[in-house]
């Protein structure tokens, strides 16, 4: 179920492809997902979303750049930032995130340029790329879980507390490029399409020509489109969603062999996956396996 607790009026937030209306009268959403698997259509809103991973682990797509997502994780996503999150389906308990959303004129046009919020202005300016909180979350965390039961008033010094946090907080970026495209509804529907259906496929073979039908553009069309718009060719997405989904695997209890997983993984021989493998991570698997493992 997803539980809505706003501040003001608002009876639903609806979610389209690549795009959250405004509500009206909006000032700040508080929000938890309790799911089996999360909201994974890959969308943008123009709420700046601050997200606590209190249960639950799997892909996280930021605008050019894929990570993962586990327990305890903290996610602050700027505005019209396209991601998605993908849980990972075969945990088989429900994840839980607790978020926030609002808007640089959320409280009024000016509001955040006023000097007391000086400290803070990298807040957000780094959002703009999306950040990870990385260490030392534990007071973070602790008011996320006094979000449920705050007063408005209350929520709202909650709110400002944390946004102060995460601006002293050692963060790093969530993808490598300020993202500024706002997609209409045709656009955003069709690179969502691309992207789901290379998330559920990833671990098959994909040509360049069968992702460029689902896109229903040609070979040539799609790879100029798609690195226009995600800063990167297809091919170098496609290995980095693959890598990731090895690394979910090493990290797992589950005891596969290397050459295992490269194929579970969508690659077609070991030293292929290897090189590309310490091309992305900087490791070897093997050095993964030994220093993540749960």
């Amino acid at each position: 179920m997803n539980i809505f607790v706003l501040l003001t009026n608002l009876s639903y937030m609806k979610v389209l492809p690549f795009k959250i209306p405004k509500p009206e009268n909006n000032a700040l959403i508080y929000q938890e997902d309790i799911e089996v698997v999360f909201y994974d259509q890959l969308h943008q809103h123009d709420e700046i979303q601050i997200s606590f991973i209190e249960k639950g682990n799997g892909t996280l797509l930021v605008g050019d750049k894929i990570s993962s997502y586990a327990e305890n994780d903290i996610f602050i996503i700027g505005s019209n930032l396209p991601h998605a999150f993908k849980s990972d389906k075969n945990v088989g308990t429900n994840s839980k995130m607790l978020s926030l959303f609002f808007t640089t004129s959320s409280f009024g046009e000016h509001f955040f340029e006023l000097r007391e919020f000086a400290e803070i202005t990298t807040f957000f300016s780094k959002s703009m790329q999306g950040l990870a909180v990385k260490i030392n979350k534990t007071e973070l965390i602790n008011s996320f879980y006094k979000l449920k039961k705050a007063t408005k008033l209350e929520r709202f010094i909650l709110f400002l507390e944390i946004i102060k946090m995460i601006s002293n907080a050692e963060t790093e970026p969530l993808s490598n490029f300020v993202y500024s495209k706002i997609y209409s509804d045709i656009e955003g529907k069709r690179m969502r399409t691309v992207f789901d259906f290379t998330i559920e496929n990833a671990h098959q073979k994909i040509t360049l020509e069968e992702i460029a039908r689902i896109a229903n553009m040609t070979k040539n069309a799609f790879c100029k489109y798609f690195k226009k718009r995600t800063n990167k060719t297809y091919i170098s997405f496609l290995t980095e969603l693959r890598i990731e989904n090895a690394c979910q695997i090493l990290k797992s209890k589950e005891e596969f062999s290397i050459a295992e997983i490269a194929f579970k993984s969508g690659f077609n021989n070991i030293s292929n996956f290897n090189r590309k493998f310490k091309e992305v991570k900087n490791v070897t698997p093997f050095s993964y396996r030994l220093s993540n493992a749960i």
